[in-house]
């Protein structure tokens, strides 16, 4: 059985793109040769919507053989170009031996507790690691967390998409204390791509932004999430004025 970190290193082969006009190969931050040094136990993609961070997540989990937990029922294609086809030109570096792990997609997050509840209902014991029996009577974002507390009991390499989606700011802090809690285990290893402050104020984890100049390192007092929540939260008057003066008459 390998050992964290499981995922070492992340090669992007935007110079070898079939064109540079078609979803998702003409996404800024993925274009160009990049290698991405993976060496923490949490890292965060952070950037803004259509920066091709959750396409890139996507993308790797294929690259590694990961089961795709959660994804919708429906095919998901942007044009003409299947989003998976990116995969092609995500080359990780692996620990030997072999190891568990998988993606999560808060979008389809329903759809996979109505199969895990059905499959509780066949073989209770299966309930112990995926949340307990009936996550479907439970909220939305209380099922998440449940589902993550048994789930990251196993040692393996977990992406996660966008998980605060469904969470409140008190669920984000506890999903916070978690990631940290398996991060120190020393057995498993989280990508998250993510838009929360909360999460991205891990200690010791790694935050790689995706801007125009390609997929960049950042301190996390340096991301554009934290400066403007920072700005909002001690100001947030101001913001609003400056809506109101935008607003046409």
């Amino acid at each position: 059985m390998a050992e964290a970190p499981f995922l070492k290193q992340i090669d992007i082969r935007g110079d070898l793109y079939p064109s540079g006009e078609a979803y998702p190969f003409n996404v800024g931050p993925l274009t160009g040769r990049q290698t991405l040094n993976i060496d923490t136990t949490v890292t965060f993609l952070v950037g803004e919507n259509g920066s091709g961070k959750s396409t890139f997540l996507h993308a790797l989990a294929r690259s590694c053989g990961l089961p795709l937990w959660g994804q919708p029922q429906r095919s998901r294609t942007v044009g003409e170009v299947p989003v998976a086809a990116l995969s092609a030109y995500v080359h990780p570096t692996l620990a030997d031996g072999p190891f568990s792990g998988g993606f999560f997609s808060a979008e389809g997050f329903r759809d996979w507790i109505e199969f895990l509840d059905d499959m509780a209902r066949i073989d209770p014991g299966q309930a112990e690691f995926q949340g307990g029996p009936e996550l479907t009577a439970r909220s939305h974002g209380q099922g998440i967390l449940d589902y993550f507390r048994s789930r990251y009991q196993i040692p393996g390499l977990y992406f996660l998409d966008e998980p605060e989606s469904a969470l409140s700011p008190a669920s984000q802090v506890e999903l916070l204390r978690l990631l940290a809690s398996c991060g120190r285990s020393g057995h498993t290893q989280f990508l998250v791509a993510t838009h929360s402050p909360i999460l991205m104020a891990l200690p010791g984890s790694r935050l790689f932004d995706f801007d125009q100049d390609g997929i960049v390192e950042r301190h996390y007092e340096t991301t554009a999430h934290f400066r403007l929540y920072r700005a909002f939260l001690s100001d947030p008057g101001s913001y609003l004025r400056t809506a109101a003066t935008d607003t046409p008459e």
